[in-house]
């Protein structure tokens, strides 16, 4: 990935490099300007590399992450401005290298070629199409900036409690009323705030759930990452427990490669115990059995299982072994798409999962949401029900990649069961 960012930023900084000196903008021919230019893309670069190979304080490593995701982004909107003048220029020369005429010599028809594309009628008083173009394509490609830099200022830890009824047609008489609380994808090696992220776990805590359950991605890559936040999480806590799985970043598999090996499973094997330690009951395709005035529900949980390149590796049949006879089931599941993969096909009555982080874009309001995620999963953020069956999706505690979230706030849900 260093490698094909490198190439790409590198490929993006030619063509709009070029583009500029093109233009009749007096400080893009200065010499200082191609010094600028280009010292700023390679220090982008490097620090790039020095933030994914070396353990540099999570602050600096976050605001080289983010002076590249900003560059990156403006850059590749400029291209596509560009790219449609080139574009139509190309379509001119093409139109009139198809109607060359056989009865002119070869010198008459190349200079047909070689004349200037139409621009305007007077050059001398009129902007050229393309000459706008570069112009407002400088325009074009700033917009994004301020709203991507706002949600690193100002929205990665602005955490939302999110309130949702569950209507449980089987629900026992003595969970009805019963408070849980949500979250996911803490990605605790994203995170430069230790003062923010307590902020949001006394949010948690302060709305006084009765069960907390946490469906996976505690980690980006490496179980080490929870070493400065493993005493902030700890902090979480309800009557009748911490309810943990894994989701896709806790194995190991984007740091270690996808084959198994020594060093794979030590990390896992520190994540389990990570878990342990603050107190999380990590429920491994398993169920417990939740006992409230000799009334029973199930709460279970699996392994990641996600369609498509994400890993398969939770058993859900083993999981809901020995729950047939619960009133109902609530399961702890990471991937949304596995609701529609596997669940439906079973009695669980709510899934619970997180993975989509709503891409950290987009709008989310009571009666509408939108984000490029849903062009990718059919569920990802909210409630979803199918009969009597339902799915809820928190899109995240944390962040990935991009350390912000531009309109799909980071969540903490708190679900009241209520008996039908």
């Amino acid at each position: 990935m260093l490698v094909f960012n490198a190439i790409l930023l590198f490929v993006l900084d030619f063509y709009i490099f070029f583009s500029l000196r093109s233009t009749k903008i007096r400080f893009v021919r200065e010499k200082w300007f191609g010094i600028v230019w280009w010292g700023y893309s390679i220090a982008l670069l490097i620090g790039l590399f020095v933030s994914l190979k070396y353990n540099i304080p999570l602050i600096y490593r976050s605001m080289i992450l983010v002076a590249f995701f900003l560059t990156a982004v403006s850059k590749f909107i400029y291209v596509l401005v560009l790219a449609i003048d080139d574009l139509r220029r190309g379509g001119i020369w093409l139109s009139r290298l198809l109607s060359v005429n056989p009865k002119k010599s070869v010198e008459d028809n190349l200079e047909e070629l070689e004349k200037p594309l139409p621009e305007t009628e007077d050059h001398s008083n009129k902007i050229s199409r393309s000459e706008f173009l570069l112009k407002s394509g400088i325009v074009v490609a700033s917009l994004p900036v301020f709203p991507l830099a706002w949600g690193v200022l100002s929205s990665a830890y602005d955490y939302e409690v999110r309130y949702q009824k569950l209507v449980l047609p089987n629900l026992p008489k003595a969970f009805h009323g019963m408070r849980i609380a949500q979250i996911s994808d803490i990605h605790s090696g994203s995170f430069y705030n230790k003062k923010a992220v307590l902020g949001g776990v006394e949010m948690l805590l302060g709305e006084k759930p009765d069960m907390i359950f946490f469906t996976g991605d505690l980690v980006n890559h490496v179980a080490s990452e929870m070493r400065n936040y493993q005493d902030i999480f700890a902090k979480l806590h309800a009557d009748l427990g911490v309810y943990s799985v894994l989701g896709n970043h806790d194995y190991g598999d984007y740091f270690y490669g996808k084959e198994d090996s020594p060093a794979k499973r030590r990390n896992l094997q520190k994540l389990i115990d990570t878990h342990k330690v603050m107190g999380y009951d990590l429920l491994m395709d398993e169920h417990r059995t939740i006992k409230v005035d000799n009334e029973e529900i199930a709460v279970v949980g699996v392994q990641n299982w996600g369609t498509g390149r994400f890993p398969k590796k939770g058993d859900l049949k083993k999981a809901l072994a020995g729950t047939e006879e619960k009133a109902v089931k609530l399961l702890l599941s990471h991937d949304p798409s596995h609701w529609r993969a596997q669940v439906l096909d079973t009695d669980v009555d709510v899934m619970f999962a997180g993975h989509t982080h709503g891409m950290q874009f987009g709008v989310r309001g009571e009666h509408y949401q939108w984000s490029p995620a849903k062009y990718v999963y059919n569920e990802w953020a909210g409630l979803y029900t199918e009969g009597h069956k339902q799915l809820y999706v928190n899109v995240g505690y944390g962040f990935l990649g991009y350390p912000g979230r531009v309109g799909i706030l980071p969540e903490i849900t708190i679900f009241e069961l209520v008996r039908a």
